[in-house]
């Protein structure tokens, strides 16, 4: 597997300023998305943009990888959360640990 593409990026709700990002729900917002909904009628989150708890935080998770399979879903994403100032930071953990 290619390394770049494994790699995720996290997107805090917190704004770089250290200010809670609102409305709160965003996250989820972002993450419904790409979801599709099962044969179970339940939501299901792509692999590729999940919520995340890390540290006690609710965070999106978004891999790398969507850049290719889906540019315009990437670049909506990360220019949603550069326009709030969004905290960004990468991840290179080789599994995300899903809300």
């Amino acid at each position: 597997m290619d390394r770049e593409t494994d790699d995720r990026i996290i997107i805090e709700s917190v704004r770089e300023d250290g200010r809670a990002f609102r409305p709160n729900d965003w996250i989820e917002r972002m993450s419904a998305l790409l979801a599709t909904f099962g044969p179970d009628h339940r939501l299901h989150y792509a692999s590729s943009v999940q919520p995340c708890i890390i540290g006690g935080e609710k965070c999106l998770v978004m891999e790398r990888g969507l850049a290719q399979n889906n540019p315009a879903a990437y670049e909506f994403i990360l220019k949603f959360a550069r326009d709030n100032a969004l905290r960004i930071q990468e991840e290179r953990r080789q599994q995300a640990r899903p809300a």
